[in-house]
């Protein structure tokens, strides 16, 4: 356990004697199908995989054959498989296996949809309405957990929010941190904050993440231990909330069906009342068992579970490629379904198949046993 009067505590699951102490567990950081996941990387990954870039050029080129014009990824994108109540379950279920009372807070890309809906039925009710807010910042962008907005004006603020992203102003962005620092049942965490998710070289992005913190430090309340990012980054998040002198807190980033790797233990009665702690600079992190499996394991596992076929897909999109968006040069939405039919590229044909047949349980059991180093999570 690594404990500083700033930060709160860290635990590990496997070295926890119990958590009787504690009486709740919460998720924070959790998409649905309503996050539209960016295609942009695969451009980044292939410059690293010549087998990538192939299968892209491939993909161009049927692409430009059918429709005559030219395919551009960062026009499309994917959406995580689980609908808002699966994906809650998910998270509760987990929390349940502690013999915890469970508070889930479902964190979609700029959209608050999953967390509204939910809000009708009764075993959800009081489900925090939260995103992941998409905030552009000079040479780069970041992502913010903004939790449990008032309900009665949540459309309001999401509007707001969502407003910046298209017109991004410091001036503005200072206004809306502010206002939502004013709400003291509002809790905003900054995710991930060491991932250098745009590209832009890791000692110049975490200049500008010193250059953020300088200018909002008082209206950010917590930096988050990443359940999908690796431990040498969440070490190094570590040493960047005791220097800015915030407390640590959990965010699993689940996408596809393993839950929370990160979550937080508390007494708290509500979110509410765990957002008072939060603030108060007191948060108790537990990271679990599977986050020590081999990272590349993990993000091949979660990549199996979202290629699979879901018969009981809460929008009908059993295939993935019905899952799999792009905006067109008419302006129309279609899925890759609809784009390419039944035959998709032969080279993306073949790698979804690879997986599919590594989804199977033998194979996805022998498949682990290649990945034998564990994450080492040391402080």
């Amino acid at each position: 356990m690594l404990r500083s009067p700033t930060q709160g505590r860290l635990h590990l699951q496997w070295m926890l004697n119990g958590s009787s102490r504690f009486r709740t567990g919460v998720s924070l950081h959790s998409h649905t199908l309503h996050s539209l996941e960016s295609l942009s990387f695969i451009y980044t990954a292939a410059r690293k995989a010549s087998i990538l870039a192939k299968a892209i050029r491939r993909g161009e080129s049927r692409y430009r054959a059918i429709h005559g014009t030219e395919l551009d990824l960062s026009r499309g994108w994917w959406t995580p498989p689980l609908g808002a109540h699966d994906a809650w379950t998910v998270e509760k279920s987990q929390i349940q296996s502690l013999d915890l009372r469970p508070l889930v807070s479902l964190t979609d890309h700029d959209n608050i949809d999953a967390p509204v809906s939910l809000q009708v039925l009764d075993e959800c009710r009081g489900t925090p309405i939260s995103l992941e807010w998409t905030v552009p910042f000079r040479a780069t962008f970041f992502h913010l957990g903004v939790h449990h907005l008032p309900q009665a004006h949540a459309r309001r603020i999401f509007a707001e929010l969502d407003e910046f992203r298209s017109n991004p102003r410091e001036t503005r962005l200072a206004e809306i941190l502010a206002e939502l620092s004013a709400l003291p049942e509002v809790l905003v965490v900054f995710n991930h904050p060491l991932w250098d998710e745009k590209g832009i070289g890791e000692s110049r992005h975490r200049t500008v993440v010193w250059e953020f913190l300088e200018k909002f430090s008082s209206q950010v309340h917590a930096l988050e231990v990443n359940g999908l990012r690796p431990w040498r980054e969440n070490h190094a998040v570590l040493g960047l909330a005791a220097e800015a002198r915030k407390p640590l807190i959990s965010g699993g980033d689940r996408h596809a069906l393993e839950p929370n790797a990160t979550l937080n233990l508390t007494n708290a009665e509500s979110f509410g009342e765990f957002v008072s702690e939060i603030r108060a600079g007191w948060s108790d992190v537990l990271i679990m068992k599977h986050y020590r499996e081999a990272f590349a394991w993990r993000i091949a596992h979660n990549m199996i579970d979202t290629l699979r076929t879901y018969e009981q897909h809460a929008k009908g999109w059993r295939l993935w490629s019905d899952r799999v968006f792009y905006r067109c040069e008419d302006g129309t939405v279609r899925s890759l379904t609809q784009l390419f039919g039944d035959k998709p590229p032969l080279s993306v044909a073949a790698f979804v198949g690879a997986l599919h047949f590594a989804s199977e349980p033998k194979v996805r059991r022998f498949l682990r046993g290649a990945f034998p180093f564990a994450e080492e999570v040391q402080f």
